[in-house]
């Protein structure tokens, strides 16, 4: 098993027990989602969704803004509907012994 190691982030109480909530509701944790995403930035060698600025001329309507808010969430739901526990942790695995072979 490769080394360990502890992450930590400070963020909104508020936020945290929301985005919580949302992954319980999806059967994980939040050091699982946040597992998850690690991974599939690795895969996608960068941020697994699009982030994007809108041009500096361009004012972003709050209808647009709401309207990128609800894809995005959307995007969210469908790669973590894509994902069983199961495969979350053969991604974990995979990407640890690819780690390990790398290292030695």
């Amino acid at each position: 098993m490769s080394e360990q190691v502890l992450v930590q982030a400070r963020v909104d109480k508020k936020l945290k027990d929301e985005v919580s909530e949302i992954y319980v509701a999806l059967g994980m944790d939040l050091p699982t989602a946040i597992r998850m995403f690690l991974v599939k930035s690795k895969e996608e060698r960068g941020l697994p969704f699009v982030a994007v600025l809108p041009p500096k001329e361009s004012a972003v309507s709050r209808d647009d803004s709401l309207a990128l808010f609800d894809w995005r969430q959307a995007m969210a739901s469908s790669f973590a509907e894509d994902m069983t526990e199961e495969d979350i942790e053969k991604k974990i695995k995979t990407a640890r012994k690819d780690y390990k072979s790398k290292k030695q």
